[in-house]
């Protein structure tokens, strides 16, 4: 984060001028900060803007602002990208925009600073980074449309006594609506631990009469090949994918798991769009995302 002697003292005047200058751009953007707590330059970039010089130079006045801070996390080779997590003032002008005080937001500046040394940012990292790949395919192909997307908070909230995914979304591509729940997998956890999700998954369907496709994004092909079997289960559609550098959670990445955790005899993978609906609809297709 930056040091208290480099940042502008939130007064009147700073809030004027931030109120004078922040586009409806900049709204979304604070807003997006907010729900998913941080997101990288890089994906920032995905979601809004054409250019990385653009982007910086932007997030660098938004930085001036105080509308949105960052940092950078300690890494044990190069040099991490910068990270970006809403401010100060980003939190009073979304409150003002709400008609709310700044602490009924899902927000504080200590938690907000603590984040830059959790052990479960690279984790939500690379599960923003997923939904951000949507975004960018949905910015650049007329007809689709990230629809939702809730982060793993608003799903513990709402299934938490049963599971707790990493994120839940839908995405809709020439009309055809696909609700999915994610699983961001980093390759930490053993296969018991992941044949105990996917039982979760089965209670949670059973119980709400309701099924979506679990969606397992892993690290690498022996990861994937390592977990699929433990992850057969009939009543539960789960499908699995290595995402590559450019490609996104739209393409053609996605493999069902048949019974047995065998791979479909074709080996085809489906694009998002194209995996087969389940038996029933989405968890909960009434909700805003």
């Amino acid at each position: 984060m930056a040091s208290a002697a480099g940042r502008r003292r939130i007064d009147d005047s700073l809030v004027l001028e931030a109120a004078s200058r922040i586009t409806e751009r900049d709204r979304y953007l604070s807003r997006l900060v907010l729900e998913h707590q941080v997101l990288t330059t890089h994906q920032i970039q995905q979601i809004r803007f054409n250019s990385q010089r653009r982007t910086e130079l932007r997030l660098g006045q938004l930085h001036q602002l105080r509308v949105l801070d960052r940092f950078r996390p300690l890494v044990a080779r190069g040099s991490a990208p910068q990270h970006w997590v809403l401010d100060t003032l980003g939190a009073i002008l979304i409150a003002a925009e709400r008609g709310i005080e700044v602490s009924d937001l899902p927000w504080r500046r200590d938690k907000t600073i603590a984040l830059a040394g959790s052990a479960q940012l690279t984790h939500l990292v690379g599960t923003n980074g997923f939904f951000c790949s949507l975004l960018a395919s949905a910015r650049h192909q007329p007809g689709r449309q990230l629809a939702m997307w809730w982060p793993a908070r608003r799903c513990a909230a709402r299934w938490g006594s049963f599971v707790r995914p990493d994120g839940y979304g839908v995405w809709i591509e020439n009309s055809r609506r696909t609700a999915f729940l994610l699983e961001h997998d980093t390759g930490s956890e053993p296969s018991g631990r992941l044949a105990d999700k996917v039982d979760r998954y089965a209670r949670l369907f059973a119980a709400t009469e309701e099924r979506v496709w679990v969606l397992f994004d892993f690290p690498g092909p022996g990861r994937e090949a390592q977990a699929r079997r433990a992850l057969a289960r009939p009543e539960v559609p789960v499908a699995t994918a290595v995402l590559t550098a450019g490609q996104t959670a739209a393409d053609s990445v996605w493999l069902p798991v048949e019974v047995g955790g065998q791979a479909r005899p074709d080996g085809r993978r489906f694009r998002l769009a194209d995996l087969p609906k389940p038996a029933a609809g989405d968890m909960d297709g009434s909700a805003n995302g």
